[in-house]
């Protein structure tokens, strides 16, 4: 089990939309031995790497009860307007809840941390450094940019250096299905990236830490960080394009973790404000009955 110190930061919320568009281009590099077994990588110098990697409480003081799922269905039930789909992993023992629609949704950029994992992977196997150029700056930095400010240029450079048919291999070795070109994820598919993320079966513990880093303190803090309260870790990759709306957190607290992500489509932009506020009604149920 891996070890790990991680701050508990102020969520601060973020009032400018960033759209996360769909990243795409026409010369995907391809790069061999993606989907291999996964140790160390170089880290780049823009940022200090974290010392460990989290761990995953033993004991957790609460778990996921049929109150939590009647109260998470009456919301959903409530906003039925919307696709939502909700998926709760609880880290302690690996038990998957799902509610409301667990069909495909186009995944945004909250895609970007599975883009993110099979970089560093590369650079695990020896296949490609963080010290490497791509763009103007290094590819660390690149995957930094990617992940804590959602930009949509580093995703594509970061695609296309992984190659798209060696994501879509990678994305399968981790028992996930998925298409780079139609860039679809379930809310379940998302929330098992996570959750092999936070508990290192996708990365060594200086990778992990540092991935995990960049999902704080990110460039939009309105969804799910807004409504958790201090004394609760969360760790996040939001997706905005369009009519989707997406938030994918890790949430730890005390003795208790979770992935938690939710997923949205509504009918545009206009209803955002609307679909925060589930967001929120969500988070609040959960981080009350959980922690």
């Amino acid at each position: 089990m891996l070890t790990v110190c991680t701050a508990i930061l102020a969520l601060a919320i973020t009032a400018t939309i960033y759209s996360a568009a769909h990243a795409r281009s026409s010369a995907p590099r391809a790069v061999s031995a993606i989907a291999s077994a996964r140790p160390s990588a170089t880290r780049t110098p823009t940022t200090a790497a974290p010392a460990a990697a989290p761990v995953v409480p033993a004991a957790p003081v609460a778990g996921v009860t049929p109150a939590l799922d009647a109260e998470i269905n009456g919301i959903l039930d409530d906003n039925s307007q919307y696709d939502i789909g909700v998926t709760l992993i609880d880290l302690s023992d690996g038990s998957s809840h799902q509610y409301g629609v667990q069909a495909p949704f186009e995944a945004a950029s909250t895609a970007k941390v599975l883009a993110a994992s099979a970089y560093y992977h590369l650079a695990e196997v020896g296949e490609v450094s963080l010290d490497d150029p791509l763009g103007d700056y290094t590819s660390g930095l690149q995957i930094k940019e990617m992940i804590q400010e959602s930009d949509n240029e580093s995703w594509s450079l970061i695609m296309d250096a992984v190659g798209y048919s060696e994501l879509q291999e990678y994305a399968a070795s981790i028992g996930v299905s998925y298409d780079p070109l139609n860039n679809t994820l379930t809310p379940s598919e998302m929330a098992s990236i996570l959750a092999d993320l936070y508990t290192g079966k996708l990365l060594n513990q200086q990778d992990t830490a540092q991935l995990l880093s960049y999902m704080q303190n990110t460039n939009y803090e309105s969804l799910i960080p807004a409504a958790v309260p201090a004394g609760i870790t969360v760790f996040h990759k939001y997706g905005l394009l369009d009519d989707e709306l997406h938030d994918a957190s890790v949430l730890t607290g005390g003795t208790s973790s979770y992935v938690f992500v939710v997923y949205t489509k509504g009918q545009n932009e206009s209803d955002i404000p609307a679909r925060t506020d589930v967001f929120h009604q969500l988070t609040q149920a959960v981080v009350t009955d959980l922690f």
